[in-house]
Formats: C-alpha cells, sequence, structure tokens
C-alpha cells in the first residue's frame, strides 16, 4: 500500500506557491503538482470523519482531493493562513456539497423505477401505479358557467323541497364557487 507523501514545511510551501504564482507556466505547473501530491495526507485525515456517512473511502478521498485543487487554485498567501487550513476548509466544503447532494438525490423518485412485479413476473414501475388525471381549465370553466345557470334556473323554476331533492340526487352544491369538474364527471 503506497503511503502519502510528508507535508510540507512552511517554508517549502510559501515557496512552491510563490512558483506556481510566477510567470514559468512549467514551473508554476510543477509547484502547483508538488502542492497537491504533499497535501494528499490532509485530504484523507478529512475525509475519515465522514468514513461513516457509508460512502466509500476511495469516493470521499477522490472528492476531497476536488477541494484541494480549488483550494490550492484559490489560496492567497498575503491572508496569513497556511494553505493546510484553507484547504482543510476547502475539503470540508468540497464533501459536504456531495453528501448533501446525495442526501437530495436519495429523496427523489421516479417514475420509471420499478417497484416490484405483477403475478405473470413483470416488471411494474411507479408510472404503473399512479393514475394520471388529466385536467382541461377550459372545460372546468365551461362546466362552472353552465353549473351556475342551472342554479340560477333551479332557483326560480322549482320549491325549496323540489331543488333540495335535485341537488342530493345529483349532488350539486349550493354556491356555485365549489363546483368543480370532479363533482360533475357524469354531465
Amino acid at each position: 500500500m503506497k503511503t502519502f507523501d510528508q507535508p510540507l514545511s512552511m517554508e517549502e510551501e510559501s515557496k512552491y506557491v510563490e512558483i506556481m504564482r510566477s510567470e514559468d507556466k512549467e514551473a508554476a505547473f510543477e509547484a502547483r503538482q508538488i502542492l497537491i501530491e504533499r497535501n494528499l495526507r490532509l485530504v484523507a485525515h478529512v475525509a475519515k470523519k465522514y468514513a461513516s456517512s457509508g460512502e466509500d473511502m476511495e469516493d470521499l478521498i477522490s472528492i476531497g482531493t476536488i477541494g484541494l485543487i480549488k483550494s490550492i487554485n484559490t489560496f492567497k498567501m498575503d491572508k496569513g493562513n497556511r494553505l493546510a487550513a484553507y484547504a482543510a476548509k476547502c475539503i470540508d466544503n468540497e464533501l459536504l456539497m456531495m453528501l448533501r447532494a446525495k442526501k437530495k438525490k436519495q429523496r427523489e423518485v421516479s417514475l420509471y423505477e420499478p417497484i416490484g412485479t405483477d403475478k405473470e413476473g413483470n416488471e411494474i414501475r411507479l408510472l404503473d401505479v399512479c393514475e394520471m388525471e388529466h385536467f382541461d381549465v377550459v372545460d372546468s370553466i365551461d362546466i362552472n358557467d353552465k353549473m351556475s345557470c342551472i342554479l340560477n334556473v333551479l332557483d326560480e323554476v322549482l320549491t325549496g323541497r323540489e331543488r333540495e331533492i335535485i341537488r342530493f340526487r345529483y349532488g350539486i352544491p349550493y354556491r356555485p364557487a365549489y363546483i368543480t369538474l370532479r363533482l360533475f364527471r357524469h354531465f
């Protein structure tokens, strides 16, 4: 098993950060690689905190390494912090973002995901079980207008007892505001 390289001293760290910020692209790339490789031990240390999350340790280290790379790219020596302190927070944040994103996805349910099988062994999907009702707003408005007219006619033509019998028989509400498409599906 390969072990991680020893961390850099403060002097070495500042030297490589300065080289990384220099104009020499090749030297900057090499310095950046050294900073990444020598801080991988920090990534493993921070990732250990999340070992109980159920994620594979290699995945945690991979995501943590992304946080390390981001921290090295954005680190500023003039703030007075050490790279390790800054990188530890960036690694931690990257791991937390990954865990939050996974937690959010765990609650999502796909309509096409199999939820079981029927008697013949065919897969049953959530979409097969859910009954989708198509609701047409124009039809609903049209029915509400017609029902308002019917209620007005019923009030003018029928006696109180007759009106009550018709309303109970057909499930007609007393106020037109409560009329919906579902109540009058049989009309």
